[in-house]
């Protein structure tokens, strides 16, 4: 077995990742999480709210994972979100057509269909699973579709990310944050996606975990305040410029914003965020490094972006982390489809005298002209130069309608006025976390197996070295035996661990050998044996899951030291009396 199949088969054995509906033999795309999956889960998903609701202040908010579809055709996910999808002639199996072709070029996904045809062709490309011929490449859309009342209903799509929800809320948020940019928000939840071929395991599936946060800057203020906190770090970042060397880059986060590497503070800032975040968790930084999105794969309305991407056994560097500079592109779409200004109101030092045209519709004549579209006609007039209102007739477009409006009910002129402050639409910095991949990636970096001396001879050890913030369980309470006298107490240590906080696993049963190998498999990084010396002197022994080594503390104030262990406040050593 490779590591990715050795870590699986650990998570399945011991209650972290099942295949959904295996009762019924599985779909492609879909897995459950265990008892101990679920609880990995969180402790990841409550390290990202401890670092971007908390420290940073971006509130949490949630939406529906369904969306009605004037929200998807604003975000361009109804006309351009889609693979390139190729089908087998023989077997009619699917496959997307630039991971055919992804080991013969460097960015396969952005190469259009035709090219992706020719590729095929050109190196006998057949069908991975019979070998038959492959037809022509076309676009998937890869939303789900689904239906909204009863009947036909009203058009609606399962989310294709999390991101949406904020942007349509961006009017109240701004409300809430009174209009003081920078702002931001936060959103974990699941969305959807539905793959070609998601061959993948967990690193692709169909329903998958994000978390999300999207971070509200004034176009022209990027610098950020809190910037020191960051500069000296050192991030392995694999630039555009370093792609064509072939190099990963290792520099401070300063220097890199000096030489422009990065396009500005903020988001320089976000990308070592990024880096504390997924380092905490415990990918290891070795395997850790930044890619820049090089100019043909850059999206049009970005200034800048880059993926955080992890070093895998099978699949080698997986993006897990998108961050962006997305500049005013999503809020400009929604404010266009949905006939709504989306703007902060921002106040100058000083007011200030400027020139400005000034169009004045004659609302009382518009009124019995346009009726229920006066205003909606009015306002368009308002964004008319001179040179387009200076004819007799005026022609303006609403919702797809075209208007006639005759000049004689329209002044314009230049005014000289004073303004307090002025509209502004938000450049949008967006980290987008995919949590389901950063989970497998921390069990994978986590996973070590080993031999070890155990009663005179060597037997392999399978560990899981989680960050101990992380693990799902924190520490295991083992009485010596299944005997009364020292099962009591070992309950009631658990029960002063739990309400101290942490993460508490009770076992007594088999030997207790057993036992740590198991506590040592599933990553718990602590284990507390009840013997009958606990009966005599009241203390405990206290075993490390790295090193093995054990130490002998008091019960007294135990569930204190625990929590000084699990939180980095004690070392081992001084947590008791080594044995």
């Amino acid at each position: 077995m490779d590591r990715y199949e050795q870590v699986i088969e650990l998570a399945k054995r011991r209650g972290f990742l099942w295949n959904s509906f295996e009762l019924y033999g599985g779909a492609a795309g879909f897995y459950d999480y265990g008892p101990l999956g679920s609880t990995l889960k969180r402790r990841i998903e409550q390290i990202w709210r401890e670092l971007y609701v908390i420290h940073e202040g971006f509130m949490e908010i949630e939406t529906p994972t369904i969306g009605i579809e004037d929200v998807f055709v604003a975000s361009g996910h109804v006309g351009g979100f889609s693979d390139p999808l190729c089908e087998c002639k023989e077997c009619g199996e699917a496959f997307r057509a630039d991971h055919l072709v992804d080991k013969i070029v460097e960015i396969a996904d952005a190469l259009s269909n035709e090219e992706l045809d020719r590729l095929i062709k050109e190196n006998n490309i057949g069908c991975p699973e019979c070998g038959g011929e492959l037809g022509e490449a076309y676009e998937f859309n890869l939303m789900f579709k689904t239906s909204i009342g009863p009947g036909t209903g009203r058009q609606g799509y399962m989310r294709p990310e999390t991101a949406q929800g904020m942007f349509v809320n961006f009017q109240r948020l701004s409300r809430y944050y009174r209009e003081k940019l920078p702002f931001g928000a936060t959103q974990i939840g699941k969305s959807y996606r539905n793959e070609i071929s998601p061959r993948q395991g967990v690193i692709r599936l169909r329903e998958f975990t994000q978390a999300e946060a999207e971070i509200f800057t004034h176009p022209e203020e990027k610098t950020h305040p809190n910037i020191g906190r960051f500069e000296d770090v050192t991030l392995n970042l694999y630039s555009d410029e370093a792609q064509q060397k072939g190099v990963i880059e290792q520099m401070t986060v300063r220097e890199a914003i000096d030489r422009k590497i990065i396009a500005h503070e903020f988001l320089a800032y976000h990308i070592a965020l990024t880096n504390n975040f997924l380092q905490r968790v415990g990918i290891a930084a070795d395997k850790l490094r930044f890619r820049q999105h090089q100019k043909d794969e850059m999206a049009h309305y970005a200034i800048d972006c880059w993926d955080a991407e992890i070093l895998t056994d099978r699949f080698g560097w997986i993006e897990v982390v998108g961050i962006a500079d997305r500049t005013d592109y999503d809020l400009m779409a929604h404010a266009k489809t949905s006939g709504t200004e989306l703007v902060v109101h921002v106040e100058y030092d000083e007011p200030k005298m400027i020139e400005q045209f000034v169009v004045k519709p004659n609302m009382a004549k518009m009124g019995p002209l346009f009726k229920g579209k006066a205003k909606t006609v009015a306002d368009a007039l308002k964004e008319l130069s001179s040179d387009e209102l200076d004819k007799e007739e005026i022609k303006v477009t609403v919702d797809g309608e075209d208007f006639t409006v005759p000049s004689d009910i329209i002044s314009y002129t230049q005014e000289t006025v004073k303004v307090s402050g002025e509209k502004i639409v938000p450049h949008v910095i967006e980290p987008s976390y995919g949590i389901d991949r950063i989970l497998y990636c921390t069990m994978e970096h986590a996973f070590e197996e080993e031999m070890v001396a155990a009663e005179g001879e060597e037997e392999e050890r399978i560990v899981l070295r989680f960050q101990n913030e992380v693990a799902p369980v924190q520490v295991a309470i083992l009485p010596l035996l299944t005997r009364e006298e020292l099962m009591d107490p070992a309950k009631q240590i658990a029960e002063k661990l739990r309400n101290r906080g942490l993460l508490v696993a009770y076992d007594d049963s088999r030997a207790i050998g057993r036992r740590y190998r198991r506590n040592d498999e599933i990553g718990t990084p602590y284990s507390i044996t009840i013997d009958y010396d606990t009966l005599e002197d009241n203390s405990v022994t206290i075993r490390d899951r790295d090193t093995m080594e054990q130490v002998r503390a008091p019960v007294d104030g135990i569930e204190d030291v625990i929590y000084d262990l699990v939180y980095g406040k004690r070392d081992f050593e001084t947590a008791g009396v080594k044995l």
